[in-house]
């Protein structure tokens, strides 16, 4: 069954829900990395979009830092779309570190062109697709010096 048909725009799912619908690890350590890295906890939002036969339709999870867009994910069953912006300041870097991305990510940059950078929809289904999906979240929004931060700096 599709997520949307699951949990309608007046069926707000639990991230508990979440989670089951989607079998958890991968979900659960990018939560978890955000939430370490970033110090953020993840926002629930209903979009009415009905562009790709509806799959981006329902509840999903966005991450926002400082008004800036981490990324938004999508839950499917048994894995989950995390849609990451890279905007054109971002791409010389992510280009220097793609040859170190799984062809799939690699794939992926190279077919995405958008006018505002590249729009990436990843269908996070293993852990070098999880790994690569965090890279592009740190050249995304940069992680400030978590020392600095305990000094007071």
């Amino acid at each position: 069954m599709m997520w949307s048909e699951l949990y309608g725009q007046d069926k707000e799912p639990t991230f508990r829900d979440i989670e089951k619908f989607i079998g958890g690890e991968l979900w659960q350590a990018l939560g978890k990395f955000i939430e370490d890295t970033y110090g953020i906890s993840p926002l629930l939002s209903y979009s009415r979009c009905a562009m790709d036969g509806g799959a981006w339709k329902g509840w999903n999870v966005k991450y926002k830092k400082s008004g800036k867009a981490l990324c938004t994910l999508y839950p499917k069953q048994g894995y989950f779309v995390a849609l990451i912006v890279i905007g054109n300041k971002e791409i010389d870097e992510a280009e220097m570190v793609m040859s170190s991305c799984s062809e799939y990510i690699q794939k992926l940059y190279k077919n995405s062109s958008s006018m505002d950078g590249k729009w990436l929809a990843v269908n996070v289904t293993d852990k070098k697709i999880l790994e690569d999906l965090e890279m592009l979240i740190g050249i995304r929004v940069p992680v400030k010096n978590k020392r600095r931060k305990q000094n007071g700096v």
